[in-house]
């Protein structure tokens, strides 16, 4: 089974969730807002809006780069902030960028704890 037909059976949000709450010390679980969000040592690397949208809080010189990139947009809330980013799910590339996003938070919560 390919990873486009695992999505397409998975749904975005559980092909997200089964991958980065494999890596150690992952939780997560739904926020105030409806927002499913994996948080690291209580700090936040992500949240999903179902299977259409993740949103992330970078630095502002990392947000600045990924906007640069493309990986990014802006978050509907904040849109004039490079802090807060935005990324719409419509494919399995996009799923894959999801991941690679929160990997990218993941090890800069783990490089912190030393």
């Amino acid at each position: 089974m390919s990873d486009k037909d695992t999505t397409n059976r998975l749904g975005a949000k559980q092909h997200i969730t089964e991958e980065v709450t494999s890596w150690p010390g992952v939780e997560a679980g739904w926020g105030s807002r409806g927002e499913f969000s994996f948080k690291v040592d209580g700090r936040e690397i992500g949240h999903l809006h179902g299977d259409r949208a993740a949103h992330f809080a970078f630095p502002r010189e990392l947000g600045e780069t990924l906007r640069e990139q493309g990986r990014v947009g802006p978050h509907p809330v904040a849109p004039d902030s490079v802090k807060l980013a935005a990324r719409r799910i419509d494919d399995e590339n996009d799923v894959l960028e999801v991941i690679e996003l929160m990997r990218i938070n993941y090890d800069r919560v783990i490089a912190r704890r030393g």
